[in-house]
């Protein structure tokens, strides 16, 4: 697999495109502790000595460098843990690779014995003999030596099988896969409810179904992990609506677990088949607990008669109230309008039509990490609209 054949994403994949795709990853990573000394920057690349494949040679058997292009995580990575403005670092890369080196090299060299966890994808057949015979690849994360690594892969088959041990009827509905985290979305179509008042103006701007036909929201939830340092691992409740499959993220009930451990030891990390046991415990338990918790239909009931107390105030002037909404969430100024459209053509002009709005949007975007982040929004959003609509209408008076 070379660095160029080396898939990191997908979207709207199913689970056996994703698990495929997982496991293809997992043979090639390559996880490495190594004190700044052994690391430099020669081309844009980073050069990690000793992390490569066992090499045979006249002085016994050594281990090659591996030399790991940088993605933009990485490089982000790489200006947080050595203090260089990202925007700089960017901007050297594409035009004077030679300074990006150089100011790596400085940083490294400023503090020889601190200690990084190196995460890549490598490709054991590239062989860049300038480099001392050094394999290549990607270079997916710069982490602290505290980072506990537990995989996107290890999450899933866990998670699952905490699934199934709670005897849950569900199915994975879709998959995506970015450079910073894993997004499961599961649904259970046997637990719902009916929320009439929140869907009976709505229109699908999908279909054109109206939500008075088919007022049902099902209960679900979403999994989620990074193993490159871009936030917990967490399970969230998710209700999804049957007209449209909006998705409505209640984040304050999420379950979650920081991946910070202790310090890990120097060198190749080959995990054995018990080192990550206690962690994946946790992740059993708590998909078990995400069952019995989240698909739950009073749960869901509960949760709908929340979101019912903001979802009925008039929206009078949706532009001005979007724009309101837009800069306290920072959406951008592209997304914005696509939420204004979308507000328009689902009919709802109240406050619960926003949180329409804003995660109908969320299924239009191409970026998976941009569709999430405006679906975790969506309940916010609308909280915001039904303030501002109300203090506009005082106004008025």
């Amino acid at each position: 697999m070379s660095s160029s054949e080396i898939v990191s994403t997908a979207r709207n994949a199913t689970l056996p495109d994703l698990v495929a795709l997982l496991r293809s990853q997992h043979a090639a990573k390559l996880d490495v502790v190594a004190p700044a000394r052994d690391l430099r920057a020669t081309g844009g690349r980073l050069l990690v000595r000793g992390a490569g494949e066992p090499a045979l040679s006249l002085s016994g058997v050594t281990r090659r460098g591996a030399l790991l292009r940088p993605n933009g995580l990485a490089d982000a990575g790489i200006a947080d843990k050595l203090g260089i403005p990202i925007g700089y670092l960017r901007r050297v890369r594409g035009e004077k690779i030679d300074l990006y080196d150089a100011n790596v090299n400085a940083w490294l060299a400023d503090q020889p014995d601190r200690r990084f966890l190196v995460r890549g994808l490598t490709d054991v057949s590239a062989d860049h003999g300038g480099d001392g015979g050094a394999s290549g690849g990607v270079l997916r994360a710069v982490l602290s030596d505290s980072f506990r690594i537990v995989d996107n892969l290890d999450v899933l088959m866990a998670a699952l099988q905490g699934i199934r041990e709670a005897g849950a009827a569900v199915e994975v509905t879709s998959a995506d896969l970015t450079e910073s985290r894993m997004y499961v979305k599961v649904r259970s179509t046997e637990i719902a409810a009916q929320a009439p008042m929140l869907l009976g103006n709505y229109t699908s701007p999908f279909s054109g179904a109206r939500g008075a036909d088919n007022p049902l929201v099902f209960a679900g939830f979403v999994i989620s992990n990074s193993e490159t340092g871009h936030g917990k691992f967490t399970i969230t409740p998710r209700l999804e609506v049957e007209v449209c499959t909006n998705g409505l993220t209640l984040n304050k009930h999420a379950l979650s677990a920081v991946h910070l451990g202790g310090k890990l030891p120097d060198g190749v990390i080959s995990w054995k088949a018990d080192t990550q046991t206690a962690a994946l415990d946790l992740v059993i338990k708590q998909a078990r607990d995400a069952v019995a918790s989240f698909l739950d239909r009073d749960f869901v009931a509960r949760r709908v008669a929340e979101i019912d107390r903001d979802a009925h105030v008039e929206v009078t002037n949706p532009a001005a109230t979007l724009e309101h909404v837009a800069a306290q969430l920072r959406f951008p100024a592209e997304v914005q309008e696509t939420i204004l459209n979308h507000f328009i053509r689902g009919g709802d002009t109240t406050s619960g039509g926003v949180l329409h709005a804003v995660t109908s949007t969320a299924q239009t975007l191409p970026d998976a990490d941009a569709a999430y982040d405006l679906e975790r929004h969506g309940v916010q959003a609308m909280s915001l609209a039904a303030v501002h609509a109300d203090r506009l209408a005082r106004t008025a008076v």
